[in-house]
């Protein structure tokens, strides 16, 4: 299986279960539930936005963006932050690593 490559367009994962407390966003506080995670990486940092699944609407996560100056890190960035939103306990970036 090929992993994308984040300058091929945006990482997405969807359908991941919110753990308890859900991911903490900077435009309407804590959303919890089935959501999509979206990684856009410039080439310098990496935003975090999430939805509920099937929603239009796209929220901050709270913390982001973060440096991230390869591919690579941008796309460990999203895996770290997909695990993240499952854990929940308000989930930011600053959870991106433990």
């Amino acid at each position: 299986m090929t992993t994308p490559d984040p300058a091929d367009g945006p990482l997405q994962t969807t359908g991941i279960p919110a753990g308890p407390g859900g991911v903490m966003t900077t435009e309407v506080g804590v959303i919890t539930g089935d959501l999509t995670l979206r990684t856009v990486w410039d080439g310098c940092q990496a935003l975090f936005t999430v939805q509920y699944d099937g929603a239009d609407e796209w929220y901050t996560v709270e913390g982001s963006p973060v440096p991230a100056p390869t591919a690579a890190v941008a796309d460990a960035a999203h895996r770290a932050m997909t695990a993240a939103v499952r854990r929940g306990g308000a989930a930011t970036v600053a959870d991106v690593g433990r």
